[in-house]
């Protein structure tokens, strides 16, 4: 009879999972007022390169009511990337805040607190 393996460790996080969330939380509290940010800028904002999937992940999961401005925060294309209800609310909040859309239904370039750079085409 051969022993049962033990399942592969993980090596433990160098970073508690909600301070993680607490950064997010405060990056997206710091997008000011009318203007938005992409979800990679909010994860390096929180010192947390190359998650934008995690801060994706966090804003879902908000409660309903709060007050964050989880709004003010769509793709690098300017798009806002939640469906149904919530894509039309996000999209009253930012008209509400001033914010424009461009073309193709995405936010105008020039809202954005870090100025995004479309490559030449």
């Amino acid at each position: 009879m051969t022993p049962a393996r033990k399942p592969a460790e993980k090596p433990p996080s160098t970073v508690d999972p909600s301070a993680e969330v607490q950064r997010i939380l405060a990056a997206v509290d710091a997008i000011p007022l009318g203007r938005v940010a992409a979800y990679g800028d909010v994860a390096r904002d929180a010192g947390l390169p190359r998650r934008a999937r995690l801060v994706g992940r966090v804003l879902s999961r908000l409660p309903s009511g709060s007050q964050l401005a989880w709004h003010r925060v769509v793709d690098a294309g300017g798009r806002i990337r939640v469906a149904g209800a919530s894509a039309r609310e996000q999209r009253r909040r930012l008209k509400l805040e001033g914010v424009e859309f461009a073309a193709k239904n995405r936010v105008d370039q020039a809202f954005f607190v870090v100025p995004r750079h479309r490559p030449a085409r």
